[in-house]
């Protein structure tokens, strides 16, 4: 189905031709159309117009007024201050216009012009460690991200850099071999998450201490880890065990969190190994890297150290490691060259900005960034805790993510349950909707934050039924559902020949922006403005649920079916917009 213009372009083209039809000398001009709380628009444009034409302002606007010829679309337009326009439209264009995004599965949402591949770079665990609250927003963000550009056409590509490689490495294995007995399960996917991580958790603790209190073991430590990179097929088996058995982890985690994760999405630091020579030769050569002290480093002119010297992004180490930067500069390589991206998005904490700077600079100069491909870095901001400060535990320990999502869950299940006996919810149903609550709740009080702000982690409040809350969001589609079911022979119809209500209107003009605001969160990858937008539709539903009561008697039938289309089309909008932020819609609530 062709996309449906938004009422708001269609009053634009409408000023847009009568601008040109009452001052042609003008040319073609823009009439600055914005939302107004004075009428439904107003435009701004005339101001700038008569300054460029030298004329007075209010005597332009009138003119353009008056050039405007009648139709369906705009009520009144009244001339206010030096030359604004305030604009009303008719309540038929309202309907009119959401009856044919209401027809269209997508409601109206366009697909992207020109739709391309983009590359996603999100949830990035470490193998061997215990998913942490630090994980969370990465996970939850990149997911969005996700389902937003998919919806809108595009291309995607999930990677997810998962820590599995380096020297830590070296140690878990040779401490493995040393003490075979350590794991003492056989892996396999009859393991639970918990189990497999508590294995992982003991061997890595064990040969730490060991790493750092035996000198002999650190250099034994030291060979495995050039095993491992060399590709001895025993270590490169242990070394597979442990992935596999984080994997199992890793999946429990993601399950709970209502993220989906594929195997083949999985391409951590090993991944690249292959590439990282061929990669510092490329720079070498190129001259893009050069030597100092031993080390492959690239300069920038505006990077320095504390003391003023160059502070460089390392490839190679002195000792003939690769630093980070080798491993995300061939990570690029693979995701232009072989991938075929045009947008490399990294959804990375804001606090290795610099790192991404310096790794996008390098590979510009060494032509693997083209004009052609952006790399993009969504730094995201930090998990506080109530007193504004890192989100730690009462013994100062980081988070761990699954503590953090059951406690979520309980809440949300004390909060549905307290309203259960009133919606008649079976216990099945409490379950059910006590997860899709918590893990909602969760995720809503990241994405309604900008990515780049902290945001504080509030349980008390993301699971309250009032305010800016997921909770809120899906009470109001719940809410809807019921009005459907006790609806009984009456359907949702448009009825374009009413006139509406204020709460009406108000409802309508919001719903009509959906389309052009998820266009707009595709583009920018700002989840936030969703979130927004879906908090003020149902703010705008429990005005239009208090004012317009839709099933009364007092109602004719055609006042009644028309409600009930509001109802349903505001329910399928929130529907969709939470769908589009990981976050479940329960029928009842």
């Amino acid at each position: 189905m062709a996309s449906v213009p938004s009422l708001a372009s269609t009053v634009q083209q409408r000023l847009a031709d009568a601008l040109s039809a009452a001052l042609p000398e003008a040319g073609s001009a823009d009439p600055l159309l914005r939302r107004s709380d004075r009428a439904d628009f107003q435009a701004n444009g005339i101001l700038a117009l008569a300054k460029k034409l030298k004329s007075n302002p209010r005597e332009l606007a009138a003119k353009v007024v008056d050039s405007i010829p009648a139709n369906d679309v705009l009520k009144e337009i009244e001339v206010s201050g030096p030359g604004f326009l305030n604009i009303t439209i008719t309540d038929k264009s309202i309907i009119e216009t959401l009856a044919a995004r209401a027809a269209d599965d997508r409601l109206g949402v366009p697909y992207k012009d020109n739709p391309g591949t983009t590359v996603i770079d999100y949830a990035q665990p470490n193998v061997a460690k215990e998913m942490h609250v630090g994980h969370l927003r990465n996970s939850v963000i990149g997911d969005a991200v996700v389902q937003i550009l998919e919806f809108s056409g595009e291309t995607v590509v999930r990677r997810h850099h998962i820590g599995d490689w380096g020297t830590q490495f070296g140690m878990l294995i040779q401490y493995l071999i040393e003490h075979p007995h350590e794991l003492d399960h056989k892996g396999g996917s009859e393991v639970s998450g918990e189990e497999a991580m508590s294995s992982l958790n003991r061997v890595y603790k064990a040969s730490r201490v060991l790493f750092d209190s035996d000198e002999e073991f650190k250099t034994r430590a030291r060979r495995r880890v050039v095993d491992l990179q060399a590709g001895d097929p025993e270590t490169v088996a242990l070394w597979q065990r442990f992935v596999d058995e984080s994997k199992i982890y890793f999946y429990s985690v993601f399950d709970k969190l209502d993220v989906e994760i594929h195997d083949e999405d999985i391409v951590g630091e090993s991944g690249y190994n292959h590439m990282l020579v061929e990669t510092c030769r490329l720079l070498e050569e190129s001259g893009v890297a050069v030597r100092s002290n031993g080390a492959l480093c690239v300069f920038f002119d505006d990077v320095k150290g504390p003391d003023g010297n160059p502070s460089p992004l390392i490839v190679q180490k002195s000792d003939g490691g690769f630093g980070y930067a080798a491993t995300d500069l061939s990570a690029i390589r693979d995701r232009v060259q072989n991938l075929k991206a045009d947008t490399l998005l990294y959804v990375v904490d804001i606090r290795q900005s610099l790192h991404f700077k310096m790794v996008f600079e390098t590979a510009r100069r060494a032509g693997w960034l083209t004009e052609d491909v952006k790399a993009v870095q969504l730094g995201f901001g930090t998990v506080l805790g109530k007193d504004g400060k890192p989100f730690k535990t009462r013994a100062g320990e980081t988070v761990r993510l699954v503590d953090l999502l059951d406690e979520a869950v309980e809440r949300a299940t004390a909060v549905v349950r307290s309203k259960a006996e009133k919606v008649g919810l079976t216990e099945q149903e409490i379950t059910e909707n006590g997860v899709q609550v918590g893990i909602g709740a969760v995720k809503y009080a990241d994405l309604s934050t900008s990515v780049s702000r902290d945001y504080k982690f509030d349980l008390d409040q993301m699971v309250s039924l009032n305010g800016d809350t997921s909770v809120y969001l899906q009470y109001a589609y719940a809410r809807i559902q019921s009005i459907l079911r006790k609806a009984g022979d009456a359907k949702p119809a448009a009825h374009p020949e009413l006139e509406l209500a204020p709460a009406e209107r108000a409802l309508g003009l919001h719903l009509d922006q959906f389309a052009e605001t998820v266009d707009e969160v595709a583009t920018s990858y700002e989840p936030h403005k969703l979130a927004g937008y879906l908090y003020q539709l149902a703010s705008h539903l429990t005005t239009f649920y208090d004012q317009c009561h839709v099933l009364s008697d007092d109602n004719s039938p055609e006042v009644v079916e028309n409600r009930l289309f509001l109802c349903d089309l505001t329910g399928r909008t929130l529907h969709r917009g939470m769908a589009l932020l990981g976050i479940r819609t329960p029928e009842r609530l």
